[in-house]
């Protein structure tokens, strides 16, 4: 690991970490530059015609860099086509060969367009899953190994002023990595670091990193443990930041905004994928969203400053470990994060009303049926509720109506900071007290870490939010106050696309490190109820924090699909979208297949056309299953194993 927590200029003032300029054909990337977008062809590579009209369609939509699939010689050979098309139809963006497997190919490739991302779990590595116990002696024979292997393209690429990419990925990390590393944030650094370190001993540098993950935690410990690397080394080559198989729609959308908003946050990264389960000129709006938050967030309002900075942090950036609390009730401790829905607004709250966030009631059973996303808490304000509200529910109110209500069953009292401590009534189990940054003072944490009946609501109306409530925790922690908190944000008057990436990235970010024991999310002219409700379980589900429903690991489609994903997804997710807890991975080809699936519980890997492996973990149980009834065959997959339901 590092031996500095230092990962970015500050965890209180927005500053992008400033990289190296790296120059891909006339597009310059790094430095100063703006952060740029990019996206992926999914069209068969040898089809030039549909994959230069993809690749238009992309562009038109804003994408900066196509990156275009070549498996083999002859894609890399079609990719001259490709661009001498484009740009005889006016287009001149650059064009990425993405290599897998391929030496031959990315060295081809790098004569005649102007990137190559090579992945170093399978450059010069094959894939076994098998454990070696290697001696120093032998590790070093296995890198020369690779040397002789990548050196060629190195020299190809500094000839002719091709970029690279060294593009890491956690699902396909080689077997002497894993051997060594493990499967960690560690090994995935390290792995790019060993193909650097030959990238510069022939003095080339016109080089991208990236660290990508499906699980969000892995992805953001990876890049931040890289860029602590290259700190701690005086490098600075640009980030290409994504998740991978992401997925599509909703989910999809909020967990690229958990991973790649976090570290825009904390100003890392000069490029962005965001790896959707669409057509991939969809994915750029998404991308552009994400990005675009950030052109003037240096001029957010002051957030004191650490004294030391990083070094004296006190929880580590590069793996998870959750805040340590007491209990208050259902909050905190071993608690999953509670979630609180907002209703203050509402002139009345209704049985019915409740529905929107999980709660069903049958009026001629006069029973509650809870959905997996059934909050914990409404806030209500000084809107009374006059219904007997279900079992699992309770109802916050502001103190003054609180006291004046009769009914204190399953209703708490939430106060404005040191209004707690002049109250003359307060709850006997559970006091909700709200605190910004400026009323988080040090004779306040000392006095509220007192009361064990507290929950304190952490908010801020900063721009720069998510840093501003982290360094409210960092505060409780360096204070060894152990009441849980609540994350809170407010959001006013955007689109539902900017209410679900924006409050993901915000919230999302503080769950990543292990800060905080709910989520709280108020919104005005956003989005539904309903919708607030799923984003808010969409991004602790994100998080891997607290899961609601089952999670498909779905890659992007490429020109190495072998079906078609979108369909597919959408098949085994109608037949399977109530599995809570089990992790699904669809990928389209073996590239993306067992490794990139990384900790699924179940695969569906194209291995031929129109035929499927299935796979439970990383080990293959069916070869060569026929398209039509593979999604049949996983499903009694599942069941054989245990972990089949039937639909309620």
């Amino acid at each position: 690991m590092s031996s500095s927590k230092t990962y970015c200029n500050s965890l209180t003032s927005y500053s992008r970490f400033l990289t190296r300029e790296v120059k891909i054909g006339d597009l310059l990337l790094g430095a100063h530059h703006p952060i740029r977008l990019q996206s992926m062809t999914t069209t068969d590579t040898m089809d030039t015609k549909a994959t230069v009209e993809q690749s238009i369609r992309m562009i038109e939509a804003g994408c900066e860099l196509v990156r275009i699939t070549a498996p083999s010689l002859n894609e890399a050979k079609n990719l001259e086509l490709i661009k001498k098309e484009l740009v005889a139809r006016g287009y001149n963006t650059p064009i990425c060969a993405d290599i897998h497997f391929t030496p031959n190919a990315a060295e081809w490739a790098a004569r005649i367009i102007e990137k190559v991302r090579v992945n170093p779990g399978n450059y010069a590595d094959k894939k076994k899953f098998e454990t070696i116990d290697y001696t120093d002696s032998a590790y070093e024979a296995e890198l020369e190994r690779i040397r002789t292997r990548f050196t060629p393209l190195v020299k190809i690429c500094k000839e002719y002023g091709t970029a690279m990419r060294i593009g890491t990925n956690h699902g396909s990390l080689s077997d002497r990595i894993l051997s060594r590393y493990g499967d960690t944030p560690l090994g995935m650094v390290e792995s790019a670091l060993e193909f650097l370190r030959i990238c510069e001993e022939q003095n080339y540098h016109n080089i991208v990193l990236s660290m990508k993950a499906s699980n969000t935690q892995v992805m953001v410990q990876a890049y931040r443990l890289l860029v602590a690397k290259m700190m701690e080394t005086n490098r600075n080559y640009p980030l290409h930041l994504g998740v991978t198989e992401a997925g599509d729609g909703e989910d999809g959308r909020i967990k690229s905004a958990v991973g790649i908003g976090t570290l825009l946050e904390d100003g890392l990264g000069d490029t962005v994928r965001v790896s959707l389960t669409e057509e991939p000129e969809f994915e750029i709006p998404v991308a552009k969203m994400l990005v675009d938050r950030y052109k003037k967030r240096a001029e957010h309002k002051p957030i004191p400053a650490l004294i030391s900075h990083n070094p004296s942090l006190n929880y580590d950036p590069f793996e998870y470990n959750r805040r340590s609390c007491h209990e208050v009730i259902n909050i905190g401790k071993h608690n999953v994060p509670r979630v609180i829905a907002d209703y203050s607004s509402k002139t009345e709250i209704t049985a019915a009303s409740l529905f929107a966030v999980g709660y069903n009631y049958s009026v001629p059973m006069d029973k509650w049926n809870l959905s997996d996303m059934a909050v914990d808490y409404i806030y209500a304000g000084d809107t009374e509720v006059n219904f007997n509200i279900p079992g699992t529910l309770g109802v916050i109110y502001n103190s003054e109506t609180w006291i004046k209500n009769k009914n204190k069953d399953r209703s708490y009292p939430l106060f404005c900071a040191d209004e707690y401590f002049r109250s003359s009534e307060k709850s006997s189990i559970l006091n909700f007290v709200a605190v910004d940054i400026e009323t988080l003072t040090s004779d306040f944490i000392t006095k509220i870490n007192k009361e064990n009946t507290v929950v304190l609501i952490l908010d801020t109306f900063n721009e720069h939010a998510m840093p501003e409530l982290r360094r409210m925790a960092i505060d409780l922690l360096d204070a060894n106050c152990d009441n849980p908190f609540i994350i809170k944000r407010n959001y006013a008057k955007l689109s539902e696309s900017e209410f679900q990436l924006y409050s993901a990235t915000d919230v999302g970010g503080l769950l990543i490190d292990g800060l905080g024991d709910g989520v709280w999310i108020k919104q005005k002219d956003c989005a539904s109820a309903q919708i607030c409700n799923s984003t808010t379980f969409g991004i602790l589900q994100a998080t891997r924090t607290r899961i609601s429903k089952t999670e498909y690991i779905s890659c992007p489609s490429c020109g190495r699909t072998l079906f078609d994903l979108q369909e597919t997804t959408q098949k085994i997710r109608e037949r399977t979208h109530h599995l809570k807890g089990i992790k699904i991975g669809i990928m389209g080809c073996i590239v993306n297949g067992p490794g990139e699936m990384a900790d699924a519980d179940y695969g569906y890997v194209g291995t031929g056309v129109g035929k499927i492996s299935l796979y439970k973990g990383k080990e293959v149980v069916k070869k060569n299953v026929t398209s039509e009834t593979a999604v049949d065959e996983l499903i009694d997959l599942i069941k054989e194993h245990g972990d089949w339901v039937e639909k309620s």
